[in-house]
């Protein structure tokens, strides 16, 4: 079988999403991290009125010719009240986030001004015209589009919904994830290991992952190594909207879920031109047709396999507009003079120079680089990097979530 490149996989998958339809107003305040299903736009003009961008004193330009001016303090505006207009040859003690008193055309900072007696004060300094004013609506216009659909909600996203008022979002609902770990050599931590048995790793990797991505799990633990024990755990996922495995897809004897999910709906091995993963199961569950993707079982390629492949399928299933990660290009402080053929993602760490260092173990059985890693490069198929280079790096922060 010929190798899939890394992009025909992940176009494979893209088509293959299904986005879920349903949608639910949530909370404002509960939104981060949910995908917005509808455009939201402001009814109303962001800053509300005109306002001080600082604490000092509100003042008309006319009566500030030259520095040193005295003039009476008519009024004080503290945030969330009004003032009068301001009269000429007056100053109004303003603070931050006030609004500026009709007349007033500037607001000199309070450090730039001193007492000059009871209910007096001494501008030192001349203002331009709208010195540390905000104006109303320099922020946001009304009718303004401020998130678009399919916007995958950040903090600040949903403060910038509660700053035009918007107490509920229509999102779309969360999506179900299915998963379950197959191998009679599995163990759980706090058990002890099974002779020649390992801790399941993979469960709380995925886990972690799936719950990053604001997905609703379903998890069915560890499945006997048996065909009719799988075939029983696929029937019960299949009410999800996809299903995940990790390992047992090969073609041993003891490796059932292949034709498990072949009596159950259908099935496509792909080797994939990359390094850590090349082996990736893709298929459907009857009888909703529920997508399959059944990862390698190395715990480093599950991790890089999830991140590269399946969160960008996971994501435009949760009908999100932007699915691939953000890179930046960085300096390789290390060499490597010996690459694979296949698309390589190498665990980086940043370092203090700013450059990016080499685990010194690259295989995809040591978890530990994956922890120590702050991302990924992304290097292409046969191409040594000398140091000093310049590297296509995919860092965690872009991946995790």
């Amino acid at each position: 079988m010929s190798l899939l490149s890394f992009d025909e996989a992940l176009q494979k998958l893209l088509a293959a999403a299904r986005p879920v339809t349903e949608i639910e107003a949530v909370d404002t305040v509960a939104a981060a991290g949910r995908t917005l299903a509808r455009v939201q736009a402001s009814g109303i003009v962001v800053p509300p009125l005109d306002n001080s961008a600082m604490d000092g004193y509100a003042v008309r330009i006319a009566d500030i010719a030259t520095p040193g001016i005295r003039l009476p303090v008519a009024q004080r505006i503290p945030a969330g009240s009004v003032g009068t207009p301001l009269q000429p040859g007056t100053a109004a003690r303003i603070f931050t986030g006030a609004p500026v008193p009709e007349g007033a055309d500037a607001v000199v900072m309070q450090e730039l001004c001193e007492h000059a007696g009871e209910g007096v004060v001494q501008v030192n300094h001349v203002p331009r015209a709208g010195e540390n004013i905000r104006r109303a609506g320099e922020d946001i216009q009304n009718g303004a589009e401020i998130l678009a659909a399919g916007t995958r909600l950040a903090p600040q996203d949903i403060g910038l919904a509660a700053s035009v008022g918007l107490a509920t979002l229509p999102v779309f609902r969360r999506l179900r994830v299915a998963v379950f770990f197959t191998g009679d050599e599995l163990s759980m931590p706090g058990e002890p290991l099974k002779p020649g048995g390992i801790y399941n790793s993979n469960r709380f990797s995925l886990r972690g992952l799936l719950a990053a991505l604001g997905c609703e799990v379903h998890d069915l633990g560890i499945v006997r190594d048996t065909l009719e024990a799988t075939r029983a755990a696929l029937r019960e996922a299949a009410a999800a909207d996809v299903i995940i495995t990790s390992g047992g897809v090969s073609v041993g004897e003891e490796d059932h879920v292949k034709g498990a999910v072949q009596a159950e709906g259908a099935l496509d091995l792909w080797k994939i031109a990359i390094k850590p993963g090349k082996p990736l199961a893709f298929g459907k569950v009857s009888p909703r047709e529920t997508a399959f993707i059944g990862l390698p079982g190395n715990p480093v390629s599950t991790f890089v396999t999830f991140l590269m492949l399946v969160r960008p399928f996971l994501l435009a299933c949760q009908g999100a507009r932007v699915t691939a990660p953000r890179d930046l290009m960085m300096r390789a402080d290390f060499d490597w003079p010996k690459p694979d053929r296949r698309r390589e993602f190498l665990r980086v760490r940043i370092n203090a120079a700013g450059g990016l260092d080499l685990f010194p173990n690259q295989s995809s059985g040591v978890l530990t680089s994956c922890a120590w890693a702050d991302g990924l490069v992304d290097n292409p198929p046969a191409q040594a990097v000398t140091r000093g280079e310049l590297v296509r790096f995919l860092p965690f922060s872009e991946l995790l979530y």
